[in-house]
């Protein structure tokens, strides 16, 4: 039997099995409810995370299920932490040191230096240098296209000129560009107690785009973001959250179909599919199943207490496989909803070979150049 189809054989057998007889659980499992032997048996990939330090008894959890990491940098002018790259970079080499092939760094850069004239050549110089030390992939933030601005005061896209010589460089070294550009609809919507995003606009008003109206509109945003993708046929872009299009399949089924060099992750968006009907979402995965990508956007920040992490990670995980992989009938996040039982291939290709594929050099990491 060929090695694919044998895999595929024993996660069905694992399925069964685990349907047909409850097993023992570790503490965190005993707590969701939720066995996650299956889960691990895959060697899953979260590619979407930001963590900020380690520790022992996370490390452990992570190793129960057999979980592999890609590690986000991001600038933020908004957090303390976040202004700046080179204490984030120490403390996430330091992490991926102590996983032992376990995490992979996916860099970025300050977007704020913009209106240097050395602005493309000095981000290529320490994009270059994080690639020889690891790094497999690149970030570009919300922040681009939603708060930078030019020295005339206009707002900067994603598909700037001054940026594209960049994005020829990461494709050159064959990485992978995470495109987090705009927000769900609500961001540019008037606010709605009963939104799924309203609690992170009423904590972060400054991404509630509603409130000015000066800023560029979502579709501008979006069409930029398209622009890069098709201008870089070569170079692999992953959409993160949906692509930020989570409330709108049809649109994104449009873009996976007119970029074949375009895939999206799942981070922190999974709510948005739970609250439509599950036979439209399931159908849709099942089509683009080789395009989706499992992340969450997890974290672990400095002044985080590991205890509480790992609670919060386990539930997640728990919850996101439930949603996946079984049929059952739960709750997600005070929603009410039924598991959408996908298949046993297409699990896999979730979890682990669409990560494999999107990302080279995410179990392996890239050797020093």
């Amino acid at each position: 039997m060929p090695t694919r189809a044998r895999t595929i054989f024993l996660l069905a057998v694992c399925f069964s099995a685990m349907a047909a007889s409850p097993p023992e659980h570790s503490a965190g499992e005993q707590e969701s409810g939720v066995d996650l032997r299956a889960l691990a048996a895959l060697e899953p990939v979260d590619i979407h995370t930001h963590v900020a330090k380690g520790d022992p008894a996370f490390y452990a959890m992570l190793d129960r299920l057999h979980m592999h990491i890609l590690d986000i940098l991001l600038v933020d002018d908004h957090d303390a932490y976040r202004k700046e790259l080179n204490s984030q970079r120490q403390d996430a080499q330091r992490m991926i040191r102590e996983r032992h092939g376990y995490a992979v760094l996916c860099t970025s850069f300050d977007p704020f230096q913009f209106n240097n004239p050395d602005f493309a050549m000095l981000t290529m110089r320490g994009l270059n240098q994080d690639f020889s030390h690891g790094a497999i992939a690149v970030k570009i933030w919300k922040n681009i296209g939603m708060e930078l601005r030019d020295q005339n005061g206009r707002y900067v896209l994603s598909d700037d000129p001054k940026l594209e010589p960049i994005y020829r460089d990461i494709s050159r070294h064959n990485r992978t560009l995470i495109a987090h550009q705009a927000e769900p609809d609500e961001a540019w919507r008037a606010l709605n107690p009963n939104g799924l995003d309203y609690s992170y606009y009423k904590e972060h008003p400054v991404w509630y785009m509603y409130a000015k109206p000066e800023a560029p509109k979502k579709q501008q945003i979006l069409a930029a973001r398209d622009h890069v993708v098709a201008q870089n046929p070569k170079l692999r872009v992953v959409g993160a959250h949906l692509g930020s299009m989570e409330d709108d399949l049809r649109g994104l089924a449009e873009r996976l179909d007119r970029y074949p060099n375009f895939a999206v992750d799942t981070a922190a968006r999974v709510i948005h599919l739970v609250v439509m009907p599950s036979d439209k979402v399931r159908a849709f995965i099942l089509k683009y199943q080789e395009r989706i990508i499992y992340g969450t956007d997890l974290g672990f920040a400095k002044d985080e207490a590991a205890p509480d992490v790992i609670n919060e990670w386990q539930d997640q995980y728990a919850r996101d496989w439930r949603y996946f992989a079984t049929r059952d009938i739960f709750e997600y996040e005070g929603h009410k909803t039924g598991g959408l039982g996908l298949p046993p291939e297409v699990i896999r290709k979730l979890y682990h070979d669409n990560a494999v594929h999107w990302f080279p050099g995410i179990l392996t990491p890239h050797n020093s150049e």
